[in-house]
């Protein structure tokens, strides 16, 4: 998928004085994100994510930011800052250093670890520079400040970035947690004195901006988790993400008063939760985690299963075991609680799953139904207090869906910020800061690209199309005998069918049409390969829209006797 803007043309040389700011994901979507500031020929990206695919693209694994605006210029990055270790901000990050592996990579104690683990698995060792909320750093011409924020996983940070071509408030992902499980506040003096300065462009996260109020405090869901761990009479399992420390350990907290031993399942939550141990992020009594293979050996009333699957991702330890694909069964009594919120566009993912768990008997306890999970993204009320300390000259919401952008440039408006000085761009839209005033001047190719298995960019938007008609109306191939001196056809066409819900018998009426068709072709004189393929895919397909109201491929393969 691409983001064409028809209206814009590429953007001018950046000017003398000029800091240029370029999304390459995270706009009009949730996820892939990524942005690139530019002053005095030097570039710096703050986060390199993935987004996750929806039914609509099948096959596809992932899908990373298009990488060709900078392709030619990675000598020029002086150091990739990533905000907190969440995917849709660092999935990325191996896929770009595969291109250039010594780009310093920019974050705070865990997210380094998480992002050097996953590049591991990439056999990439990074260059790494661990900063901390506080600290102040040069990296080329950009002069960063690190602030603490409070979001759903540790060590979040936003970074202000001073350049004489303007200064930059990023805001990352974060909420106003005033009583949070690790006591680490955003830092909100401090983004009012760096509002002080004078903040030329603020990009913030708008991913709740139209939820009214404040987010809940993450200790308010407490009392929630211990009634399950209290009502529950057989095994508990917890689906939640594998990020998600502050959670794991509220679980882990009432596991622990309630005398019940925890099993982590699956490889991303195993490696997640030792890495959060081993810095400290994690407190596990010592005889509390046990390995999976002796859950066998329990009873049902002393166990707990952390594992994924709170999306319904279809590999997930979770959508496995609703689907009595995996080691663990789910047993008659058997309470399921899924820590975590939504992600729109899995409803349906999540609701089959849930609806495959109930099907064995088992209690699902979700957000519907119990405080049991509360956002990680600031709502309006905090938005505002963001926008009323800082005091943009310029405003740039980011991080989320087109209505949620639009309910953040409201809230900007609401706080005296004019107009003609709120951007709301999209993926691939060149912003340009100069004399204290933002303003669209281009816009680059910012389209999908697909990671399927080990294929990166290889898979088209066509080749996703030819996927969905052969996963939704199959596939009709009709075989051609062909003299291979002649060019003329040898016998009556042959025809196979898959997926398209036709019976062989069915092929009578076709067959014969498409014989007419081929006879004509030949006294017309018509004997070119490509013609041939083109006069059947036709005909075929005519005929079985006709007759069935149905458009599955047709595939014409020409043999050569």
């Amino acid at each position: 998928m691409s983001h064409p803007h028809p209206e814009l043309s590429s953007p001018p040389p950046l000017g003398k004085g000029a800091l240029r700011v370029v999304a390459l994901g995270g706009l009009g979507e949730i996820g892939r994100n990524m942005t690139v500031f530019e002053y005095g020929g030097r570039l710096l990206i703050v986060d390199c994510g993935v987004l996750f695919p929806e039914e609509e693209q099948p096959g596809v694994d992932l899908i990373l930011p298009d990488f060709d605006h900078i392709r030619d210029r990675l000598d020029d990055i002086e150091a990739i800052v990533l905000t907190h270790g969440h995917e849709d901000h660092i999935g990325g990050v191996p896929f770009l250093l595969r291109e250039r592996p010594d780009i310093p990579l920019v974050g705070s104690k865990l997210t380094l670890a998480l992002i050097t683990a996953k590049l591991g698995e990439h056999r990439i060792k990074p260059e790494t520079v661990l900063v901390e909320e506080g600290q102040r750093q040069d990296f080329g011409p950009f002069d960063l400040e690190f602030f603490s924020v409070n979001h759903s996983i540790p060590d979040a940070l936003a970074v202000g970035i001073r350049t004489p071509g303007g200064s930059v408030l990023h805001t990352g992902d974060f909420k106003m947690d005033q009583l949070p499980l690790d006591g680490r506040l955003t830092d909100l003096a401090g983004f009012s004195r760096f509002g002080d300065e004078g903040v030329d462009l603020l990009l913030s996260d708008s991913t709740n901006a139209e939820q009214p109020g404040f987010v809940v405090s993450e200790r308010d869901l407490n009392e929630d988790i211990e009634k399950v761990f209290r009502t529950a009479d057989k095994r508990i399992v917890v689906a939640c993400f594998a990020s998600h420390v502050h959670r794991v350990q509220q679980v882990i907290d009432a596991a622990s008063q309630h005398g019940r031993k925890i099993a982590f399942v699956g490889r991303s939550m195993v490696r997640n939760m030792n890495i959060a141990r081993d810095l400290g992020y994690l407190s596990i009594p010592g005889d509390t985690i046990i390995d999976v293979k002796q859950l066998d050996k329990m009873r049902p009333n002393e166990a707990v299963l952390i594992c994924t699957g709170s999306q319904g991702e279809p590999m997930s330890a979770l959508s496995r075991m609703a689907s009595r694909d995996h080691q663990i069964r789910i047993e008659e009594g058997d309470t399921i609680l899924l820590a975590s919120s939504l992600i729109p566009g899995n409803e349906n993912s999540v609701n089959r799953v849930i609806n495959g768990l109930t099907r064995w008997g088992a209690n699902i306890v979700h957000k519907g139904n119990a405080l049991v999970h509360v956002s990680g993204h600031a709502s309006a009320g905090e938005l505002l207090y963001i926008l009323n300390m800082v005091r943009p000259r310029n405003f740039m919401p980011v991080h989320g869906e087109w209505r949620h952008m639009r309910a953040h440039a409201e809230l900007a408006k609401k706080t005296g910020v004019s107009d003609d000085r709120i951007v709301i761009a999209e993926d691939g839209v060149v912003v340009d800061v100069y004399k204290n005033r933002a303003k669209i001047v281009g816009a680059v190719q910012a389209g999908y690209v697909y990671v399927d298995g080990s294929s990166v960019g290889d898979v088209t938007d066509a080749a996703l199309k030819d996927r969905r008609i052969l996963g939704e109306e199959g596939f009709i191939s009709v075989v051609l005998a062909v003299d291979s001196n002649t060019g003329k056809i040898l016998g009556e066409p042959e025809i196979h069918t898959r997926g398209a819900g036709l019976k062989p018998d069915a092929f009578d009426d076709v067959i014969d049409k498409l014989q007419d068709a081929l006879d004509k072709a030949a006294s017309d004189g018509v004997n070119d390969p490509h013609q041939l393929r083109q006069l059947v895919r036709r005909n075929a397909g005519r005929w079985v829209n006709e007759t069935y109201r149905r458009r599955p491929m047709i595939i014409p393969v020409l043999v050569e006797v």
